[in-house]
């Protein structure tokens, strides 16, 4: 349903985007994971027909966006960064307005309206102006008026930034049940949980070009086995908890240790916690916590680009530009 072949694109002597590929089957819902400042935001742009790239290709629900633009908007839904609603309008009026724009006639605009104010939980507050809705129900109504005429295809780019955690939950839950039912999610985010828990598959970006792609435990699986950390009664015994241990170490992936929290990948899980307990008490180290767990999509992040999510840059670099 989208695929873009060595897309590029540069603002000004910044590179956001430098030969990204992309092949995105329908009826899945797939993520294009990374920082602020990875492309995300450039590469929606172009397969929205916002942008159009310097190079490369790009097709979408089978038309190609440069050429056939006014085909692929006819086909497309889009939720941006920010919530695309007239605070002035009720809920009801945004959704009646935008249906008349889709050249609904009056009746079927109001319908559809009545319809998507019931799916999205906004019919107690369609009456409303916009601009006295929560953070949560603007989003809402955001992805209502994107689905208005029902699209093949829908772009969310990093729908739930801003949003609390009840707010981010629900509109999760919107995004599966829109998935659930054949639309083509493509979805853009910064938050790990969020791609782990929608996306089918999930592209990782780094400097405008996807590095990683495949299923959550896919890449997962690339970092390695089960992981085991041991929290320290004692901070400063880190490194030597790390030579005690290391008979447990998997091969290529050494230890790490911050403070008195040392993680470690382990060639099997079986015995692994008991030999781990009898190789620290056997160096009169003293353990407050230990456990295993499977490597996150944090860990994905930082084996593929030397750094966590969280310390990324803060802006796109089209952002930057504008």
């Amino acid at each position: 349903m989208i695929t873009a072949e060595g897309l590029t694109r540069r603002f000004g002597p910044t590179t956001a985007l430098d030969g990204f590929d992309l092949d995105v089957p329908a009826g899945t819902v797939h993520g294009l994971l990374g920082p602020n400042g990875a492309g995300k935001t450039t590469a929606v742009r172009i397969l929205t027909t916002l942008v159009r790239p310097d190079s490369g290709r790009a097709r979408v629900a089978g038309h190609d966006v440069v050429r056939e633009a006014d085909r692929v908007r006819a086909r497309i839904g889009l939720v941006g960064q920010q919530a695309a609603v007239d605070e002035q309008l009720s809920g009801r009026q945004n959704l009646e307005m935008f249906g008349r724009l889709h050249h609904l006639g009056a009746a079927a605009a109001r319908r559809r309206a009545a319809e998507l104010l019931d799916r999205f939980d906004l019919a107690e507050a369609a009456d409303r102006p916009a601009g006295r809705y929560s953070g949560g129900m603007r989003r809402r109504l955001d992805l209502a008026l994107s689905l208005v005429v029902a699209p093949a295809v829908l772009f969310l780019d990093e729908p739930t930034t801003g949003l609390d955690t009840r707010s981010r939950q629900e509109l999760w839950s919107v995004i599966r049940s829109l998935a659930g039912a054949g639309t083509t999610v493509f979805l853009t985010t910064q938050y790990l949980e969020e791609a782990d828990r929608l996306a089918d598959r999930i592209a990782v970006l780094d400097h405008g070009r996807v590095i990683a792609e495949g299923t959550s435990d896919e890449l997962k699986d690339r970092v390695g086995g089960e992981r085991l950390e041991v929290t320290l009664s004692d901070e400063a015994e880190g490194e030597r908890a790390i030579e005690v241990l290391s008979p447990l170490c998997g091969r290529g992936d050494p230890p790490t240790t911050d403070g008195g929290h040392v993680t470690l990948a382990v060639t099997q899980r079986a015995g692994s916690i008991a030999e781990a307990v009898r190789l620290l008490d056997a160096a009169d180290l003293d353990i407050e916590d230990l456990g295993m767990r499977r490597p996150t999509l944090d860990d994905v992040f930082l084996t593929l680009t030397g750094k966590r999510a969280e310390e990324a840059p803060v802006a796109e670099a089209e952002e930057a530009v504008a």
